[in-house]
């Protein structure tokens, strides 16, 4: 290598893992001899499992949202506004899409960006697995925008019943919404909806209550929250049901129509709102990603050391990367721990591969699964070595160990004394801030 060239590591993707690597890198070893470039397809990061409270209101993303190219001045890296199309490994370059405004017209041509080492982060979507009507007729939570249009159509749904009663107080106008997936994202977002709905008529809509919300969650396994203990789980089925969430377990969804949920049984499930949080994918590269052994989710499918089965010099991490440890039947879940824990070892590995050392091996420590159910309740199990084994928790204790892990992604993305800052204005923002994001 050209001892005048710096060395060239490209990041795709902004997400947790993604952020925190570039932060890391930028930190350790600054623009003199190397040059970090940090690529995604937004221009402000959001920690994804919040995207639930962005959708109902709860939060407002854009005073807790990072914006990359402030970011990057602070830290030591570039960043670039683009969208991966494609990558060519001999030519050790990226392919970036062009980005387009509202009107179409072009704001940055496609062009290309060569490395030395690549990092691929670039996150996972939604799965509706080709079930009829899903894409055209359900909302996603993959993105800020996603999150901000299902926010503007609640709000219009309440407004259209709040007037309804308003104009015939025995109107049984309502706002129905199904919700498909019983995981922590559509259990969550079951839950945030009824703080929503409370909070509503501090806002102008004094004759609406949550008891005008008729919110469906469907299931096709045997309960919610799979990844949860069945006494949790059912702890957090209860707290639902007492909410006034309707929740169907062994209820597989065949078909979305513009009216409803068609199920496997036959029963025909009315939504004026569908929301489908069932499943997750490698989010799509329109050109491939030029021969990287894939999974059936379309996951770089990576090694101990999360290197690219067939490329020493490109990495995989997050929910876009595929790992199996030995003896183990499945792969580590996509989860916001995973990828806090990736970005390490890929830290690490870097740094020794381009100091000629070992790399070493990744080791996931699950630390627990926790489900906020709004202000309502927390349920959640934690990993410890002081218990033994996996320990049950519920409700304020919960609630403060889940708060903690946005604690630590803050002190991770944004380092000790300006994370401490934010956490602190966080609190402060609890009494400040409205309750409701509503435009």
């Amino acid at each position: 290598m050209n001892p005048d060239k710096k060395i060239q590591i490209v990041i795709v993707g902004g997400g947790a893992a993604g952020l925190e690597l570039a932060r890391k890198l930028g930190a350790r070893y600054g623009r003199k001899h190397h040059d970090i470039i940090l690529i995604d397809r937004n221009r402000t990061h959001i920690w994804k499992p919040l995207l639930h409270e962005v959708a109902t209101g709860s939060l407002d993303a854009n005073m807790d949202e990072v914006g990359y190219r402030s970011h990057c001045h602070r830290w030591g890296y570039r960043y670039m506004y683009g969208t991966l199309a494609s990558i060519d490994r001999t030519a050790r370059q990226v392919h970036l899409a062009p980005m387009l405004d509202e009107k179409g017209e072009e704001i940055v041509s496609a062009h290309s960006v060569r490395y030395d080492y690549l990092v691929l982060a670039f996150g996972s979507v939604t799965n509706d697995f080709g079930t009829p009507g899903v894409a055209d007729n359900c909302v996603f939570l993959d993105s800020q925008t996603q999150a901000n249009g299902f926010r503007d159509q609640l709000l219009n749904q309440c407004l259209r019943v709040s007037r309804a009663m308003s104009v015939d107080p025995t109107s049984d106008a309502r706002v129905r919404i199904a919700i498909v997936g019983g995981g922590a994202t559509g259990v969550e977002l079951a839950a945030e909806l009824y703080n929503a709905a409370d909070a509503l008529s501090y806002y102008g809509l004094e004759v609406f209550d949550r008891n005008r919300l008729d919110v469906t969650l469907l299931e096709a396994g045997p309960r919610i929250l799979p990844a949860l203990p069945d006494k949790l789980a059912g702890a957090a089925h209860g707290e639902l049901e007492a909410l006034g969430v309707k929740v169907l377990a062994n209820v597989a969804v065949t078909a979305s129509t513009p009216k409803g949920m068609e199920t496997k049984g036959g029963t025909f499930i009315p939504a004026d709102l569908q929301v489908w949080a069932a499943g997750v994918k490698a989010a799509p590269i329109a050109g491939g990603l030029d021969g990287l052994d894939l999974s059936r989710a379309a996951q770089v499918i990576v090694r101990p050391t999360l290197q690219s089965l067939s490329d020493d010099r490109v990495f995989a991490m997050g929910d876009c990367a595929s790992y199996t440890p030995e003896g183990a039947e499945r792969p580590i879940p996509p989860r916001a721990q995973a990828a806090h824990q990736m970005a390490d070892t890929v830290f690490a590995n870097l740094t020794r591969l381009m100091a000629g050392q070992p790399l070493k091996g990744f080791v996931y420590h699950d630390h627990g699964s926790l489900v906020s159910l709004s202000r309502y309740s927390t349920v959640g199990s934690l990993m410890g070595k002081l218990v033994g084994g996996r320990m049950a928790i519920e409700g304020r204790l919960a609630r403060f160990v889940y708060m903690s892990l946005y604690r630590m992604h803050l002190l991770a993305v944004h380092g000790w004394i300006r994370g401490a800052a934010l956490i602190l204005v966080s609190h402060i923002n609890r009494f400040v801030r409205p309750r409701l994001k509503l435009h």
